[in-house]
């Protein structure tokens, strides 16, 4: 059947359910979507839902962030309208972008079965209202709200408003630098380690580039074995950027910057080399500043750990 703005409901008995893409509605009239919307592809119809979710909220938990899910099809032009207004409106783009883990999560028809069926019946068949649904989770999984987009529409688009209200109103709350850094140097002065504090900012690539680099498995295994890491986002947390300045951060580093201090907080070496701050190291010079440090304050790094650590870093320079 389909709801009052002409978005097709879907209910599932089982794992039964009505084809999604046989009808789309244009101005409140069905048309054949797969020949007549002309629309890029916004949703992945080869991507597992559950293995984007599990990856979101791993995100999520390391950021201190929400999971927003979007449910959708690419024939649903109201889905192609909330995802232009999230990309085009500066307001609501930023919201997500600091706040958010967002995941398009694909309900079309897929050799004749609904796409990612286990991740709609887990979250209570959300596509019952219609096309598109949001469902909110907190950063360990649990659903915070499902929501119907119809009421954020107004005439043929969803009121940014409206929108960036709801976002606002389910983000996850700020977290405090100090306290994470505290908790960090407890963890280190017990197991006699240092902490690595990274300081990055959402906007920041180079800083993805090195929370990707610390997250692979044989770093982290290696970095784990003698310090204590902590993320600290400059723009977010509560005291971020003060607490970057009081580990030795100046105006001009910018971030990434990273600091490694020992378990009663003072501050031992920083990204600052002779040349300015490295930041996420790939360069020569940048790399051989940060392999010093560490190995200098790395209690206990083995030869072949600090190789692994060097490695990592040339790959990410290529």
């Amino acid at each position: 059947m389909w709801s009052r703005s002409g978005r097709l409901l879907v209910s599932f008995v089982g794992v039964t359910a009505v084809s999604l893409a046989s009808v789309c509605v244009v101005e409140g009239a069905p048309m054949d979507a797969p020949t007549k919307d002309k629309r890029p592809s916004i949703y992945d119809r080869a991507a597992d839902g559950e293995v984007q979710i599990a990856e979101a909220l791993a995100r999520a938990k390391h950021d201190h962030k929400t999971v927003l899910l979007q449910f959708g099809a690419d024939w649903c032009v109201w889905c192609h309208r909330l995802h232009d207004l999230f990309r085009d409106d500066k307001a609501i783009a930023r919201k997500l972008l600091y706040e958010y883990e967002f995941v398009l999560i694909d309900v079309d028809e897929v050799d004749g079965k609904i796409h990612n069926e286990s991740v709609i019946k887990r979250y209570g068949n959300p596509i019952k209202h219609g096309l598109p649904t949001l469902v909110v989770l907190d950063a360990g999984g649990r659903q915070l709200i499902t929501q119907q987009t119809e009421p954020f529409e107004v005439g043929d688009h969803h009121d940014p408003d409206k929108v960036l209200a709801f976002l606002a109103n389910w983000q996850s709350k700020p977290v405090s630098a100090d306290e994470l850094l505290s908790g960090a140097l407890a963890t280190a002065k017990a197991g006699s380690k240092n902490v690595f504090v990274h300081f990055s900012a959402p906007w920041c690539g180079w800083c993805k580039r090195m929370d990707g680099y610390l997250a692979r498995e044989d770093i982290a295994l290696a970095m784990g074995s003698a310090f204590v890491t902590v993320k600290i986002d400059v723009e977010r947390m509560t005291g971020g950027q003060q607490l970057a300045e009081r580990l030795g951060q100046t105006e001009d580093d910018g971030v990434p910057f990273f600091a490694i201090v020992d378990g009663s907080g003072k501050t031992l070496a920083t990204s600052r080399s002779a040349e300015g701050n490295v930041g996420f190291p790939v360069e020569p010079q940048e790399i051989a500043h940060f392999m010093t440090i560490v190995k200098e304050t790395g209690k206990g790094l083995s030869d072949s750990q600090l190789e692994t650590l060097k490695k990592g870093l040339k790959r990410e320079s290529k």
